[in-house]
């Protein structure tokens, strides 16, 4: 059996950014227009009157500071309150695509290996921007690998489920080398003008590349083992989909059809769900808690993560042992663990034994084992 290991990251960021003050400024500016125009609905009842936000607010509910943006003029205009991004013919890449082929570039680059190597591509992420031709195989195409390429959707534990598929394939030998790309344009299912989300998601997309030990070289990280589980809730749903123009309620701008989600439940139930499972994986590897280097969790809520970092250490750990990048990027779905962990494993020493641990819709949970070699 061969062993899988992880040679390589790469990480798309787009050009802007949102700060908390000035995301803040455009909602207020929708909250005036939006009052302004239905006031007498509000004064009868039958509207309800929005409330400003604060960067205050959005600090110390989620730990987020900024975002990065496939769009920013739209999003920011108190009359469109959503990205903006140019429809392209079927000849040109798809923007999907165009961010996997970033961020798949520098992975490969940081591994050593050259695209023409890869006998998979798997693009795993929360949103696809068509359901077929599957965008893995265009991002194959560009890239110019041989092999086979299929798409992965298990909303923010994509990246992991990706990896513990790409793994799988590498020890049983069907694939020598493998890449998991999460691209994802979160931007575009988050409703702007939601005063409890407007500021949770932002894009991004990394790519990790997976082969077998033996034609790694030096510096890479063993995948000790994976672990995925899941269990259906509703509590985070988005139903925007092909059957939409079929529903006899169709309208042209449903809150249904964005990102929904009942945070309190979420938080009551995922946060005991995700602690036991990463506690699960390391009593099944026989690896005590206390001799984790790292973590790099899920890119969601700060309190979340913090929860999760004392259930599973017994103790707070330090933001050495957990680093958060959400301050920056925002919740980016499934490529936010992954971010961590490129941004933050450069350090470890070999011998030293990290969790990429991701979560989220579905529920959803996969974790991965890894050693520096």
């Amino acid at each position: 059996m061969n062993l899988p290991v992880i040679s390589g990251t790469g990480v798309f960021t787009p050009k802007e950014s949102i700060g908390n003050d000035e995301l803040v400024a455009a909602f207020d500016a929708y909250v005036d227009l939006h009052n302004a125009q239905n006031a007498q609905e509000i004064t009868d009842g039958t509207q309800e009157r929005l409330e400003y936000s604060s960067a205050e607010f959005i600090t110390k509910a989620s730990g987020i500071e900024s975002r990065y943006v496939m769009n920013k003029s739209g999003i920011l205009d108190p009359k469109i309150m959503r990205p903006q991004l140019r429809q392209r013919t079927d000849s040109e890449p798809s923007i999907m695509a165009e961010m996997a082929l970033d961020a798949a570039q520098k992975a490969l680059a940081q591994a050593g290996v050259d695209a023409s190597a890869i006998d998979v591509v798997i693009v795993a992420a929360s949103n696809h921007e068509r359901a077929y031709p599957a965008v893995a195989v265009e991002v194959q195409a560009l890239l110019g690998t041989g092999g086979f390429a299929f798409d992965m959707n298990v909303a923010c534990s994509s990246a992991t489920f990706g990896i513990q598929a790409a793994s799988d394939m590498i020890k049983s030998g069907s694939v020598q080398r493998a890449l998991v790309v999460n691209p994802e344009i979160c931007s575009a299912h988050l409703e702007w003008r939601d005063r409890d989300c407007h500021f949770i998601f932002g894009d991004v997309c990394t790519a990790t590349v997976l082969e077998a030990k033996d034609s790694a070289r030096d510096g890479h990280f063993d995948i000790l083992s994976t672990r995925c589980a899941t269990q259906f809730s509703n509590n985070i749903r988005n139903n925007d989909g092909f059957l939409r123009r079929t529903r006899p309620d169709n309208m042209k701008d449903r809150r249904d059809m964005q990102f929904m989600q009942n945070g309190r439940k979420v938080f009551k139930e995922v946060l005991p769900m995700v602690s036991a499972h990463m506690l699960g994986h390391l009593n099944e590897e026989q690896i005590a808690p206390d001799s984790l280097s790292r973590m790099w969790l899920h890119q969601a809520n700060k309190s979340m993560n913090d929860f999760i970092g004392r259930k599973v250490m017994g103790r707070t750990p330090t933001p050495e042992e957990q680093p958060n990048i959400l301050q920056d990027y925002a919740n980016t779905s499934s490529a936010g663990s992954i971010i961590a962990f490129s941004k933050y494993s450069d350090d470890l020493q070999a011998g030293d034994i990290g969790i990429i641990c991701s979560f989220g819709a579905g529920y959803s949970v996969g974790s991965v084992l890894l050693r520096r070699a």
